[in-house]
């Protein structure tokens, strides 16, 4: 029996997908949380064969969710259920190590199909997603990336400097490179543009 835990922050998706699955004669849901922290420490105690997750949660998002478990090489195995095809969480996903990566509009036998084949050591990608990725890469660097994420949460050049230890003209170097990179205006236009990809 393969025992799976759901996080996805919908209830009615959440309720759906977990009746469907229950269907299933090999399949078991043993689990669902409407965040991420919760299905953290869910998956610790539950220790689920499977999980499918949704990126977009409140307090933790999937891909969080999914690093901590590689950390700490917890063997659930994850498949990211999303709607969104951003290919910056893709390429995330990859760099984690995520086992599958679909498409919410995937159909039940598709769904269920995916869940038997990561069982069996097979990884499973959206073809859809694939090809997003191929056609456009993240042009930011990691340090680029982190710049951004700050500025992104309210951080002003000050608060970035003292976080990354860094100078005021570094930063600013930094901030407009990444605004020519992205072909933005300003500093907002920029992080809605990375924030929309799923760059950062």
């Amino acid at each position: 029996m393969i025992r799976i835990f759901i996080a996805e922050d919908q209830r009615m998706l959440l309720g759906a997908l977990g009746s469907l699955l229950n269907l299933e004669e090999d399949m078991e849901v043993i689990g669902q949380a409407t965040n991420g922290e919760e299905a953290l420490s869910s998956i610790l105690k539950l220790d689920p064969d499977i999980c499918l997750m949704d990126i977009e949660m409140p307090v933790k998002s999937g891909l969080d969710v999914a690093e901590a478990l590689k950390k700490i090489n917890n063997p659930t195995k994850i498949i990211i259920l999303t709607t969104f095809a951003r290919p910056g969480y893709f390429e995330r996903a990859i760099k984690i190590g995520i086992d599958g990566y679909l498409l919410k509009d995937s159909s039940i036998e598709d769904l269920s199909d995916a869940i038997r084949q990561v069982i069996s050591g097979k990884r499973m990608y959206s073809q859809e997603l694939m090809f997003d990725l191929i056609r456009e890469e993240n042009p930011l660097t990691p340090r680029e990336q982190e710049i951004l994420k700050l500025a992104a949460e309210g951080k002003t050049t000050k608060e970035i400097m003292a976080a990354l230890f860094l100078s005021s003209g570094t930063v600013r170097n930094y901030i407009s490179e990444i605004i020519q990179k992205l072909e933005a205006k300003n500093r907002m236009e920029a992080i809605t543009i990375a924030q929309n990809k799923g760059w950062i």
